[in-house]
């Protein structure tokens, strides 16, 4: 797996990497931003393709140095082994894939992500959010061999996010419940 067309360094030597404010090109989500939200999701083969990334909203190249904005970070997978079961395990995933990015911070998950992309990752030419999805779908791919497809969709547009946003919620709470009725004998 290269990332030589990216134009940061990715790997795991950028886990737990800080973007204080003062360094900070854009923030996405965190807790001064209402809506925000990142999911995986188990699909059917025919109704993705894999590594296309969609960007509803707008782009870091769009956005206002120091500005703040909502992140909607949807992954669908497949693959014949995939089971909705492991879409919360997947989902962990994304915070330390995100993290791998240098210049950027990723903080939590679930309807809490909050994203730093910094300044320094912006000159180098860190500019589209289109390479954040790139980078998932990789390393999704690389290191969980049983996802055979990938897509990803990024939403920036305040306007748009509501409905993607309540989905999330609902498939949390389905997911919640249906942890709670599980005991140590059904497992």
């Amino acid at each position: 797996m290269s990332f030589s067309d990216i134009p940061v360094d990715v790997g795991p030597v950028y886990e737990g990497e800080r973007v204080r404010k003062n360094q900070m090109y854009v923030e996405l989500g965190g807790p001064k931003i209402e809506k925000h939200f990142e999911l995986v999701r188990v699909v059917e083969e025919k109704d993705i393709e894999d590594g296309k990334v969609i960007l509803i909203g707008p782009d870091i190249k769009d956005m206002e140095e120091g500005s703040r904005h909502p992140i909607g970070i949807l992954v669908e997978v497949s693959g014949p082994e995939l089971e909705e079961d492991l879409e919360a395990v997947f989902e962990r995933r994304v915070h330390e894939f995100c993290n791998f990015v240098n210049g950027i911070m990723h903080l939590n998950q679930r309807y809490t992500n909050w994203l730093r992309i910094s300044k320094n990752a912006v000159a180098k030419g860190f500019n589209s959010l289109e390479m954040l999805g790139t980078i998932l779908i990789r390393l999704f791919k690389a290191e969980l061999p049983i996802i055979k497809k990938a897509q990803v969709t990024i939403i920036t547009d305040p306007a748009k996010i509501n409905d993607p946003y309540d989905f999330a919620l609902e498939i949390y709470e389905k997911r919640d419940e249906r942890a709670r009725t599980i005991h140590d004998e059904d497992v």
